[in-house]
Parts: structure tokens; sequence; C-alpha cells
């Protein structure tokens, strides 16, 4: 890859290169992996219980759009609290950051389970996205000073996959937990959220002590491994620098920025209606409601498959643009079908594996290509929060494109979802021009190939 400099720096003799880098991939992703899927199953979950009775129980009104406006609330202050997150994890050290936001994610969790109104519900609800906020982007953050560019795409994506892995073992989980039904008097959708949140917690407090920190922190690295993993990851800059309203400005100031925020927003409208509401279009085909759970798996376990495969070649050609055009294709095609095709369940079914496999193979590769082009912490601190909070509010969208009243054919809502879809081709069509205009920008001005290679 990139930074011909970079290239220029020999391996210390003490430093064995791939058996440090091993060491790092079971070091670093692994405990990421467990919390966002801990996470992502708690944030999701609503969507099974939703078909397990809790509307009824709780005397939710769809008239009022009631669901939808539960599900809704946890963006406000996700979205609102992920760039001061990624500040305060570089404050208190990533291993006491996350593993606190889990922690707390857990708590509120398993009281969401001995809710008895829909007070009690938003309020839960707010809690949550609050505790989750700064563990995705996070993350990512932390992630991106850990590797090289051409080792990045791979490693994003085996970290994204925990959200695929949540969705297929929240299905899985609800499922189970269905015949629990009457437990201690509790009904089956109190017992998913009180056992997740227990497993939760119990992720929050192993984190504390398995979450590694920035490389030039890392107390586990021998000094000539942490001096070797900073020089080939160029991640010198001291972690200490504060936010100003200058570097703000600064940032948002690049046009760049604001396309890859929208790149994001408009894949994640498609994700997060497959994960809201995947369980209540297949329940209109007439599943029971463990079926119903079952059904939701197929599409999820096909889009982990293709994310692993499109992050193997993506890093191995070395471009980035070609398989986010072949996953936003696929998802603009499954949404075809589903607009398109009525009352023929393996067509329909066919066109939901198509959505989930298009849009949540491109969700890493965006990130990815986004946040390795970053430099500096300010930048990647800010970036990295920056495009999951404003793709993020694609979440509030897709609480509201899929109404009951529109049930069973959703011609609304899925018109919307293709609507932004489209959108996003168009913001990753400019983001190539503006990066292709910085690199001619750079030859001119030196007369290199750029300085690091732009990944396309």
């Amino acid at each position: 890859m990139g930074n011909a400099t970079a290239n220029v720096h020999t391996v210390p003799d003490a430093v064995d290169e791939k058996a440090l880098l091993r060491r790092i991939d079971l070091r670093v992703i692994p405990v990421l992996f467990v919390i966002y899927i801990a996470a992502f199953l708690d944030r999701v979950n609503l969507a099974n219980a939703i078909t397990l009775g809790l509307p009824k129980e709780l005397h939710l009104n769809a008239k009022t759009n009631q669901i939808n406006i539960a599900l809704t609330v946890f963006f406000i202050p996700y979205i609102l609290f992920e760039i001061p997150s990624n500040f305060l994890l570089r404050y208190f050290k990533p291993h006491v950051w996350l593993s606190g936001c889990i922690l707390a994610f857990g708590v509120v969790m398993l009281c969401q389970g001995f809710v008895h109104n829909y007070a009690g519900l938003l309020a839960t609800r707010f809690f949550l996205g609050l505790a989750e906020a700064g563990v995705f982007p996070g993350s990512f953050y932390l992630i991106s000073f850990w590797y090289k560019r051409e080792e990045a795409q791979q490693r994003f994506t085996v970290y994204w996959c925990s959200v695929l892995t949540a969705s297929m073992f929240g299905g899985l989980l609800a499922s189970a937990i269905a015949n629990m039904d009457g437990r201690r008097g509790l009904s089956s959708w109190r017992w998913i959220f009180i056992l997740e949140g227990l497993a939760t917690i119990v992720v929050g407090l192993v984190a504390f002590f398995l979450v590694s920190d920035f490389p030039i922190d890392a107390k586990w690295l021998t000094e000539d491994e942490r001096e070797w993993v900073v020089t080939r990851t160029r991640s010198d800059e001291k972690s200490d620098q504060l936010l100003t309203g200058r570097s703000m400005l600064h940032f948002f100031a690049d046009v760049k920025n604001i396309l890859a925020g929208v790149m994001y927003f408009s894949i994640v409208i498609p994700i997060y209606a497959f994960a809201y509401f995947a369980p209540t279009i297949v329940k209109t085909l007439g599943y029971s409601p463990v079926n119903t759970q079952l059904h939701t798996v197929p599409p999820t376990a096909a889009a982990l498959g293709l994310c692993l495969i499109m992050a193997y070649l993506s890093d191995r050609t070395g471009l980035r643009s070609p398989f986010i055009g072949s996953g936003l294709g696929l998802t603009i095609a499954g949404l075809a079908i589903l607009m398109t095709v009525h009352h023929t369940f393996p067509a329909q079914y066919a066109g939901l594996c198509l959505v989930a496999m298009g849009a949540f193979s491109v969700g890493p590769i965006v990130v990815c290509w986004y946040i390795m082009s970053l430099e500096g912490h300010i930048n990647r601190s800010i970036g990295s929060a920056w495009i999951n909070s404003f793709g993020n509010t694609g979440g509030i969208i897709a609480t509201f494109a899929f109404m009951a009243k529109d049930a069973p054919q959703y011609h609304t809502g899925y018109s919307i979802v293709l609507a932004f879809v489209c959108l996003g081709s168009l913001a990753t069509a400019l983001y190539i021009a503006r990066i292709w205009a910085q690199v001619k920008g750079l030859r001119a001005t030196d007369g290199s190939k750029g300085g690091r290679r732009r990944y396309f």
C-alpha cells in the first residue's frame, strides 16, 4: 500500500511482524466484536419483542405510531453524543470508556424488561441510545490506528460482521426465548430484554480487562513492538490534543467529509429497515412468531458471507468503489422485487435476501474507505463519529418508512428506501470525483504520485 516513506522503515530484529500482526488481530478485534454483538442485540431486540406481544401488553396504539416513535427515540441521544463520546474515549482511554458504555447499556436493557407502560419504554430507549453512542464509532476509531490501509478493510469488515452475527443470533435467540412465555409470570418479550441485559452486563465487566488502548499506550506490547506498530501505521500523533472550534470548521469545510456522511446515511436506511422490520415483513407472509424469527436468519447469513468475500477482494485489489457499486446494485434489485412482486413468497424472500446482502456489504467498505483516508487523532475522532452519527439519522427515516397501515405491501417504505439508495450512488460518484481532484492537485504540486495511495 500506501506511503513510500513508511515502507523504507525496516522491521527491528526483536519484532516478528507476521506474529505481531496475528497478536494484534487476536487482542484488538475479538473483544470489540463481542461488545458490539451485545450492543446491537440490545438495540434491535425491540423488533423481536414487537412480534411476541409487547404492543398488546403495553397497550401501544398503532394508529398513533407509538411503536415507530419508540424505535426512533433511541437515535436522538445516539446521534448527538457520538462526537463528544469519541473525545471522552481519548480522555478516559478505550478500555475504560468502551467497557463503561456497554455496562451502562446492559443495565438499561435489564430495566427495559420491567417497564409497564409506553412512557417507561420511551425512557429506556432514550438511555439505551445515550449509552451506546460511543461504542460503534469508538471501536472504528480505535481499530483505524492499529492497521495499515491495505490491511484495514478485512478487519473493519470482521468487526462490522458483529452486526450480522447479532442479527442472526437475535432471531435464533428470540425464537428460543419465545418458549419461555409465562415463566415466573413474565411474558416472553420481557425475558428477551432481561436475559440479554444480564449477558451485556457480564460483557461490560470483562471488557474492562480485555479492551486494548491505542498503540502508543498499549501495555501488552514491548517497547520495540509499540514503536514498530506506531511507525508502520503512522499513528505517532499523541492522543491528548484538544478539539477546538477551528478544527471542527476545518473538518467540515472539506466537502468530501459531507459526501462520506451522505454515502453512509443512504446505506444505513436499508440496513435499519431490514434490522427493524424484517420480522414484521416476514410475519405478513403468514408465519408463526417462532418461524418468523427463524426466517430472518438466512438473509443475514448470506449477507455475512458476501461481506467477508468483498472485504478480502477489496484489500487484495486495492479497490473500494467497485464493491460499493455492486452492493448498491444488489440493494436496488432487491427493493425492485419487493416493490413489484406480491403474493409470491420465494421471489419476495429472494428480494429480502438481496437487500440484506447489498446493504450490509456496502456499509463496512464505506466506513473503512473514509476513516482510513483521514490523518491523525483529531480528524479520525471527528470523522469516525461524524459518519456514524449523520449516517444513523437514516435510522430515524427507516423507523417511519414502514407504517402498519401500509402492510403487507409496504410500497411507500420500499420507495423511500430505494430513493435514498439512489442518492447514495450519486454521493459515491461525487466522492470519487473529489478524491481524484485532490490526487491530481497533489501531483501537480509536488510532481509525485500524490503521497499516500488513494483507494478507489
